[in-house]
């Protein structure tokens, strides 16, 4: 499956610029933004330092956002491989990378991962998994469930998260369709402090040197 990566194909693969600066924020877009990235690992998360720029819409959509991920009832490994599943289908370059590394934490393992970009018909995934997946895939390729898709998903899901199903997926569409629009690129690596970086250097260098020499030497403290 294609993953769009901030690259336009008509232009001979070159990057495509941000339609919209981050930054510029409310104080709270900003705790958001670095909050969420401290989360995941990254740099502060240029989807909220985008939004945020429209204040009043920015708090409303948090909320909403919030009560389905992490806030929803669905358990959260669910969540994401509902999030995870979109965004392949979607080929949302930046939901992938953000929701992998939340997906981790959350407990998929790379097995899990990896299958989520084959969708339901793999192998591996308990009948929950499958129907979840397999709701997911209908609901991008039609907007709609069958009755027969409906009937299967109602044996594993109860009403509430039915219904929560169908918002978070539809969320994650729109999210997908926002961050293309908008050209946001995946949020880099945090970077580590230049002092701490240089620590583990130096432990790295005390371990090479200390290797085929007997026990190795500590590192000089500081």
């Amino acid at each position: 499956m294609r993953v769009r990566t901030g690259r336009d194909p008509s232009s001979g693969g070159k990057r495509l610029t941000a339609r919209v600066a981050a930054g510029g924020v409310s104080p709270l877009a900003r705790v958001v933004a670095y909050g969420a990235g401290r989360r995941a690992g990254t740099a502060p998360v240029r989807l909220f330092l985008v939004l945020g720029r429209h204040r009043r819409l920015f708090t409303g959509w948090l909320h909403f956002a919030g009560r389905l991920m992490p806030g929803g009832i669905l358990p959260r490994r669910e969540t994401e491989l509902v999030i995870l599943r979109v965004a392949h289908l979607c080929g949302s370059a930046y939901e992938v990378a953000h929701h992998t590394r939340l997906g981790r934490a959350a407990g998929l393992g790379e097995a899990d991962l990896r299958r989520v970009a084959d969708g339901p018909s793999a192998d591996g995934w308990t009948a929950r998994e499958r129907a979840l997946l397999g709701a997911v895939d209908a609901l991008h390729a039609e907007q709609d469930l069958d009755e027969a898709a409906w009937a299967e998903l109602s044996r594993h899901l109860n009403e509430r998260e039915r219904i929560e199903l169908c918002l978070l997926a539809g969320h994650y569409e729109m999210l997908a369709t926002v961050i293309r629009t908008l050209r946001i690129e995946p949020d880099p690596p945090r970077r580590r402090p230049a002092r701490a970086a240089a620590a583990s250097l130096v432990r790295a260098r005390w371990a090479a040197r200390g290797r085929g020499r007997g026990p190795a030497r500590r590192p000089p403290a500081g």
